[in-house]
């Protein structure tokens, strides 16, 4: 599978070049965020701007991905979701489970605030 990856100094952007969210796209981001944290990046951009259509595993692993970058003080943001991923994922609500901006300049002003908030937290 192919991602486009755009490394900036406080964030990664992956873009997955794939029209599906399924369990094997879930499963393959999510050993890419793996790969990108081990060299040094803890926040996650994931742009799914290519994807047309998920299905329920597809949106499990974005959930099960945003819980495991979380459990470790990392932040990730799911933003470029169409309006039918967007309903696909209010259906069961798990847009309330996860991080979704409705655009980039909106994911990276989520990952800023959550860096300031960690960094002012570790200071108390």
């Amino acid at each position: 599978m192919e991602f486009k990856i755009d490394t900036k100094d406080s964030f990664t952007t992956i873009i997955p070049v794939q029209s599906v969210l399924n369990a094997k796209m879930a499963d393959e981001l999510a050993d890419q965020c793996r790969k990108i944290r081990q060299s040094g990046s803890k926040n996650l951009i994931v742009d799914l701007q290519h994807c047309l259509d998920a299905d329920k595993d597809g949106v499990n692993g974005m959930v099960h991905l945003h819980e495991e970058s979380y459990s470790v003080d990392q932040s990730l943001v799911f933003t470029g979701l169409n309006a039918k991923l967007i309903k696909e994922l209010k259906k069961d609500e798990t847009d309330l489970l996860i991080n979704v901006a409705p655009s980039m300049v909106e994911a990276i002003d989520i990952i800023s605030m959550e860096v300031l908030e960690r960094d002012l937290l570790s200071e108390e």
